[in-house]
């Protein structure tokens, strides 16, 4: 049993899309992982449309260089990142026509949804 703790909010922001593989002798098996990115354009009108947007940082520069160290921590080991951009519009009909709220485990659902497609594509 792990200790650890579920991510919520902002702190979750990379998914595997693989789970379930085979370890490799270093006990960790290269994956993709979908993460949520934003534009600087639209980071104001997302704080707004998100539930949880106390979860996350004021300004769209300390969202970035939080978002990159955490990009970077992924690929350190040794997985790859597709980056997926939530777009306000979109994301707010995604969200109803699923009946889902506007938060960081809805976020991360498109971002699964969409790398998954994406994968299937190159």
């Amino acid at each position: 049993m792990s200790n650890k703790k579920p991510r919520k909010g902002a702190g979750r922001t990379a998914a595997k899309l693989k789970k379930g593989q085979t370890a490799k002798e270093n006990g960790h098996e290269p994956c993709l992982q979908a993460m949520v990115w934003y534009r600087q354009e639209h980071y104001p009108e997302l704080l707004t449309l998100f539930s949880d947007a106390a979860l996350l940082p004021p300004t769209y520069s300390a969202w970035l260089s939080r978002a990159e160290a955490k990009k970077a921590e992924v690929e350190a080991a040794g997985d790859q990142v597709i980056k997926v951009y939530i777009e306000p519009e979109y994301f707010g009909q995604w969200c109803r026509e699923k009946n889902l709220p506007t938060d960081a485990e809805s976020r991360t659902r498109l971002a699964i949804e969409v790398a998954q497609m994406q994968t299937f594509t190159l």
